[in-house]
């Protein structure tokens, strides 16, 4: 009973200081100084971080949710409706592109929008999210900068990736018209995002283990 109190004692004494030298950000971060400094299980050092904080001594962020394994799951969370949004965009733009006709004023414009979006940005922005699902390629100091970035990038490779499409389409039976480019855009978008967002899952699950 001694030994335990004395464990207890002992335990709360290291978290506070490590809390009060080390700064740690988050339960994580502070779990990850315990384990260094004693050979307490794991799950006992939670156990108590969690009674600290509730008791007012320690204040931490909490630990962050682990993404789901299974795939079908994580794309019902938060971090998936990039996906969904794009497909959603997609599809839009594409029955508007096949039901509204070019004199149909003034609801055209929807259509001339959509269009815009389908063309200079959404086949980059998949594009790049199935090379870089989780980061962009030059990391920056803050995530609006990021942000920033990927939308700079999206952008570029839309207009490197239309006049592809539109070259390759001259050579086949099809030619460059509506219907085949529209096409082909939701075709290659939607199998860049699909790509995309199994490998962000994967990222998120690695970065968990």
């Amino acid at each position: 009973m001694n030994n335990n109190a004395g464990e207890h004692s002992s335990l709360t004494q290291t978290i506070i200081q490590l809390v009060e030298n080390k700064k740690p950000q988050d339960v994580q971060q502070l779990v990850n100084l315990v384990k260094e400094e004693t050979a307490i299980a794991e799950s006992k050092i939670i156990k108590h971080i969690i009674q600290l904080q509730s008791q007012g001594k320690i204040t931490l962020k909490p630990l962050p949710t682990p993404p789901p394994q299974e795939l079908s799951i994580y794309l019902k969370t938060r971090d998936a409706y990039w996906y969904w949004i794009t497909l959603i965009l997609a599809a839009t733009t594409t029955i508007t592109a096949f039901t509204i006709p070019e004199d149909a004023y003034p609801i055209v414009y929807i259509r001339f929008l959509l269009g815009t979006l389908f063309v200079i940005w959404l086949p980059g922005y998949s594009f790049i999210k199935a090379l870089f699902p989780t980061e962009p390629p030059i990391k920056t100091s803050s995530k609006n900068l990021d942000s920033i970035e990927r939308l700079a990038l999206s952008i570029g490779m839309s207009l490197a990736l239309v006049p592809i499409i539109g070259l390759l389409l001259n050579y086949t039976p099809w030619g460059i018209r509506l219907t085949p480019i529209v096409l082909s855009l939701l075709v290659l978008t939607t199998i860049f995002a699909t790509v995309g967002v199994i490998r962000e899952h994967r990222s998120q699950l690695k970065e968990t283990i």
